[in-house]
């Protein structure tokens, strides 16, 4: 029986890759036996408590996205704008004939996503408007400048953002319109939560939710597939 609340899974993957380099961008690369976007997609399908997965795709990859999610049931992907918001605001738009409760919106390439970081996030929706996954910094921070340390960043209480972030569907498409309204560009959705006065809740994330970005990342991401049983 269809639960009283839709959840939906929001996946960007019309990005170009530009600093992982490659013919193909980075989210159609094999990962195991397949494409680093049909692991996270799997992920995402997989949880029980998604209802359903919509995809934004760059206009020039249709065809190396059908090829990738061959086999997936898939609604039909939506068409990615010039940046990451006016693709997320496409995707947002989509949805809203099927009208879902709460988004969660994820990058595609963070295919390690557990079942444990997506119900958290998912769980914290149940108290505010907004929440997202993210990992204390462990590091030592240092501020540069022309190659010189200038000085030292206090770390504690920072934490480093992942995905999935989630929301109320009707306030964070409000957000968006907003926003493209009055011309601004923001690159994460919880920036855009904040700019529109929501709350940001965050829960902890993995370490292993990482976003495959250079070629180091994606050996990792390989060596932690083969740990894991295929879902």
């Amino acid at each position: 029986m269809e639960r009283a609340v839709r959840v939906a899974a929001l996946v960007v993957a019309g990005g170009r890759g530009q600093r992982f380099g490659g013919p193909v961008p980075k989210q159609y690369r094999r990962l195991g036996d397949r494409a680093i976007l049909a692991h996270t997609v799997a992920a995402l399908q997989a949880h029980p408590q998604i209802d359903r997965v919509q995809m934004v795709i760059h206009r020039d990859d249709r065809d190396l996205y059908e090829a990738a999610v061959a086999g997936l049931d898939l609604p039909p992907p939506v068409l990615g704008g010039a940046t990451r918001q006016e693709s997320v605001r496409a995707g947002l738009e989509a949805l809203a004939a099927w009208q879902p409760a709460l988004v969660l919106i994820h990058d595609s390439v963070r295919p390690l996503v557990s079942a444990l970081v997506i119900e958290r996030v998912i769980a914290a929706l149940a108290h505010g408007k907004a929440a997202m996954a993210g990992v204390p910094v462990a590091d030592t921070l240092k501020r540069v400048a022309d190659g010189v340390v200038t000085g030292t960043v206090e770390r504690q209480g920072l934490w480093r953002a992942q995905t999935p972030q989630g929301f109320h569907y009707a306030e964070i498409l409000a957000a968006h319109r907003a926003l493209a309204a009055a011309g601004r560009e923001m690159t994460d959705d919880g920036m855009i939560a904040e700019a529109a006065g929501m709350a940001v809740m965050i829960v902890p994330g993995a370490e292993d939710n990482f976003k495959i970005t250079t070629e180091a990342d994606l050996r990792l991401a390989e060596l932690l597939v083969r740990e894991r049983p295929r879902i």
